[in-house]
């Protein structure tokens, strides 16, 4: 029976293993998702993988050559147990495939909504590591936070993707 197995790469070399895993006859499948990346006050949004040094590879580990994949350019080797490849449980992978948009990119935007009045950690940015209370939602993906700041009480607006829940 064919199962998702997990081949961990070179350092980097995601693309690399996949593209030659791919030519061997092997089916493979990397997820990756939109990356924003900032440097020298510039951002762009780039592919990136989910899991960066590891990807997924369906195969029956009973019939087929896999230890062709362990010779592979770019592939460090296959997540075993006892020296056999050890499968992914049932429908991880799919629940990761299910999560794709329409260019195949996971969708990770989906995150939990905040009520008024929860606290929330800002991540990044001028605020970073500082708990706030979550006001509500503002226009282009930012939302409303109340900070507490030397005394006084600051309503700033923060990027969505910059706030997750308070520990």
């Amino acid at each position: 029976m064919r199962r998702w197995h997990v081949v961990h790469t070179h350092a980097n070399a995601e693309w690399k293993a996949l593209a030659n895993l791919r030519r061997q006859g092997f089916e493979a499948y990397l997820p990756r998702y939109r990356k924003i990346r900032r440097h020298a006050r510039r951002t762009e949004t780039v592919a990136a993988a989910l899991f960066p040094r590891y990807l997924f590879l369906r195969l029956d580990a009973a019939k087929e050559r896999w230890r062709a994949v362990l010779s592979t350019f770019g592939v460090a080797g296959l997540i075993c147990r006892d020296g056999v490849p050890a499968p992914v449980p049932e429908g991880i992978v799919e629940a990761i495939m299910a999560r794709e948009d329409s260019q195949a990119f996971v969708d990770l935007t989906r995150q939990a909504e905040f009520k008024p009045g929860d606290a929330v950690q800002v991540l990044a940015g001028p605020f970073a590591d500082h708990v706030a209370q979550f006001q509500g939602p503002s226009a282009a993906e930012r939302v409303v936070l109340l900070l507490e700041i030397l005394g006084r009480t600051l309503r700033v607006e923060v990027s969505r993707e910059f706030v997750t829940a308070a520990a």
